[in-house]
């Protein structure tokens, strides 16, 4: 929409500077009635520190869908849609699996995870992002800190803090395979990051990032009193997060690969406008045109059998 007020400026040659949120972190409440939500322990742990892990929570889809992401390795092969590290050919992200797969698709609106994202965000939700990231072994390199939400502002128009990230553990994510590191309650303050978005900046951003990236005095502001979390946990893990939670991880120096199948999810009530980047829109794989509320779907099987 032509004119919506840019409430949280980023990239535009001024200042860095750290400021607070101005949107809610959750929007809806306790809903006992409703199967799978959240309780209302859950949505204040999500309020005050902008995570939610639930150790172990669907470990009967790990198997199911590490078969269908090898599948689409393979039939997707040379797709715009796949990503490989910086400095190597080894695979690094599949976007936009829901398109090529009904089992990922499907799994997308599980009620398990739909009711409590539509908890969350206080409304119905759509798909506006997908992928899966693969970290290989010894391969996989490390992505710095940021904010989602600064990105999706700039490059895809979406107006305010209305969205989740909710992604499952497809190996376990252990200390040394390169986990999710975040830092507990940054989501309260938005960075507004120095710098200028290139056309297509997501072309090199997606396989290292430079912009939208907080200079160290401005992290260290951040992390001043409240340190660093790693989110780890077994295969089956179900992880939430807040789009502007400020999240980094490090290189994979194990043996083993680090996987993990992600869903952002945006409130139907925060469209994306016309980017505030001034830019032309990202591909499809990035924001998703198709902005249909989703419908939960009670099974999964056959399809994961």
């Amino acid at each position: 929409m032509e004119g919506t007020p840019d409430l949280y400026p980023s990239r535009v040659n001024g200042k860095e500077t750290l400021s607070p949120r101005l949107d809610p972190v959750v929007y809806g409440g306790a809903q006992p009635e409703v199967p799978h939500s959240l309780s209302q322990r859950d949505l204040d742990t999500f309020d005050r520190q902008g995570f939610l892990v639930m150790n172990d929570y669907m470990p009967e889809m790990v198997a199911p869908l590490k078969r269908e992401i090898t599948r689409l390795r393979d039939d997707m092969a040379g797709y715009e849609e796949l990503y490989t590290e910086p400095d190597s050919d080894e695979l690094r992200t599949i976007f936009k699996p829901f398109a090529y797969s009904d089992l990922i698709d499907r799994f997308s609106r599980d009620p398990r995870i739909l009711n409590k994202v539509r908890q969350i965000l206080g409304s119905d939700a759509y798909l506006m992002q997908s992928r899966v990231n693969i970290k290989p072994a010894f391969k996989g390199k490390s992505f710095p800190w940021h904010s989602d939400f600064e990105t999706w502002h700039v490059e895809d128009g979406m107006p305010r803090m209305r969205a989740v990230t909710v992604w499952l553990m497809l190996t376990d994510n252990t200390e040394h395979n390169g986990p999710l590191y975040v830092i507990p309650g940054s989501h309260h303050h938005y960075a507004s990051c120095e710098g200028n978005t290139g056309e297509k900046n997501y072309q090199q951003s997606l396989k290292k990032q430079m912009l939208g990236v907080p200079k160290p005095e401005t992290m260290e502001a951040l992390l001043d009193d409240k340190g660093i979390a790693s989110v780890t946990g077994q295969a089956g893990t179900l992880v939430f997060h807040d789009c502007n939670l400020m999240h980094g991880s490090p290189d994979n120096i194990a043996n083993d690969p680090r996987s993990i199948l992600m869903f952002v999810y945006n409130s139907v009530e925060n469209k994306p406008v016309t980017p505030f980047s001034g830019l032309p829109l990202r591909p499809h794989y990035l924001s998703n045109p198709d902005q249909r509320p989703l419908q939960a779907v009670e099974s999964l099987w056959p399809l994961a059998s």
